[in-house]
């Protein structure tokens, strides 16, 4: 093997050069900013409204309690019924 031819190579390759690194700008103290959209807004503010309002409506339950202490609450098996298997299937469709 010649040495010589190996040096050659490392000359045409620049194997023997030292790499300078260059200096970068020092980077600014500044703070990060972050800055909410119109519609990320209006989103925050239907969740806040969705988060207290109550799940369950006194309205409604007062109602049905009431009826239901008179006996006048009646309930179709049909209805029931369809509404029953209507729930299955849309729970069989995932």
């Amino acid at each position: 093997m010649r040495i010589e031819a190996y040096n050659q190579i490392q000359q045409l390759y620049g194997m023997n050069k030292t790499k300078k690194t260059s200096r970068t700008a020092p980077v600014s103290s500044g703070r990060d900013a972050v800055t909410i959209s119109s519609i990320g807004k209006d989103i925050q503010t239907a969740k806040n409204a969705v988060n207290s309002a109550s799940d369950i409506r006194q309205d409604k339950v007062a109602a049905l309690k009431s009826s239901i202490q008179s006996g006048k609450y009646n309930v179709s098996g049909e209805s029931f019924a369809d509404k029953l298997m209507q729930k299955y299937n849309e729970a069989a469709a995932f």
